[in-house]
């Protein structure tokens, strides 16, 4: 049984008995694929690094399961197979800001996004680290800026609109996602063009949302933040308390029995953005755990298809 729930700003789709994620008919993610290049994400001294060599990037590859101690950040591009749309996203990996899966919650999902006419970014961001890090915390959010500063400013050459550009997030990489899309005025580094790094979309998969401690991933919070931060930084990067009228459409996913990330992240931000009038929809699944039950390489595709929905409504994909 599934109960629809509509306002004027945001719709929440309830599936109470779980069969949407069991049904069969759902098929198969296509398997991971070789990205056409990697790009160096800074051009030159990276804000706030330390202590680290700028010009031995990290290495990248579809087998990077889980990539721990990224410093020198990087872009896998992965262009749309067929009939492209001109819709570019950036992936941002999850792994509790303490590592990236890199596998499943990138490559794979830039393969999807790809079959559907969508240009990826994989983006392999640094981990919080106060040992390579000036500031731990601007560290993520300095290199999500700049990967939609890099795409929106190369747009023509990658035949992309550079109105079409969205940002997705697993996790803890759907926080980072979040803080993208609340904080790109913020000013953490001086970019070297005047080019917006305002997403045009976010697509938000069990992602953390609040830095609250009563409902965030511990693990997340410590890694960014530190378990005693005050509360200004808490409520800094507590994405459902920054939320404008500017702040861009949202989808998101989370499954009602996720013991790693609470399901009331997603409901805060979809309430947030429906009282500042924003464009969001949210499905919550009644199983599916943290990942939804998802081992790397295999399907997802009983939210891909809701998401894809979602997209072509809104005109980013055909």
């Amino acid at each position: 049984m599934k109960t629809t729930i509509l306002t004027a700003a945001t719709a929440i789709c309830l599936t109470i008995g779980g069969t949407q994620m069991a049904n069969a008919q759902f098929p198969g993610m296509p398997a991971p694929k070789e990205p056409q290049k990697i790009i160096k994400l800074w051009d030159g001294k990276i804000p706030g690094a330390k202590n680290i060599d700028e010009n031995k990037p990290d290495e990248v590859g579809t087998n990077s399961f889980f990539a721990r101690d990224v410093k020198v950040p990087s872009i896998a591009y992965y262009p749309a197979d067929e009939n492209p749309t001109g819709t570019a996203v950036v992936v941002c990996p999850g792994g509790g800001y303490a590592g990236l899966t890199y596998t499943f919650e990138g490559v794979s999902q830039a393969t999807w996004l790809n079959s559907i006419g969508i240009s990826a970014f994989v983006l392999r961001y640094r981990l919080p680290n106060d040992e390579f890090m000036e500031k731990r915390c601007d560290g993520p959010l300095q290199d999500a800026q700049q990967a939609v500063r890099y795409v929106r400013s190369h747009a023509k050459e990658y035949g992309i609109n550079p109105d079409h550009i969205g940002i997705m997030g697993f996790s803890a990489g759907g926080h980072l996602a979040s803080v993208a899309s609340t904080h790109f005025n913020d000013e953490v580094y001086k970019p070297a063009e005047n080019v917006s790094a305002r997403p045009d979309f976010a697509v938000l998969i069990y992602p953390v949302i609040t830095m609250e401690p009563s409902y965030t991933h511990s693990g997340s919070r410590e890694a960014l933040i530190g378990l005693d931060a005050d509360q200004a930084l808490t409520d800094r990067f507590s994405s459902e308390k920054q939320v404008t009228k500017e702040t861009p459409p949202a989808f998101l996913v989370h499954a009602l029995d996720d013991n790693l990330v609470p399901y009331a992240n997603s409901i805060s931000y979809a309430n947030a953005m429906r009282e500042k009038g924003v464009e969001c929809e949210l499905h919550l699944y009644a199983r599916g755990d943290h990942g939804l039950r998802a081992k790397p390489n295999e399907t997802q595709s009983f939210w891909h298809d809701a998401c894809e929905k979602w997209l072509r409504m809104n005109g980013w994909t055909k």
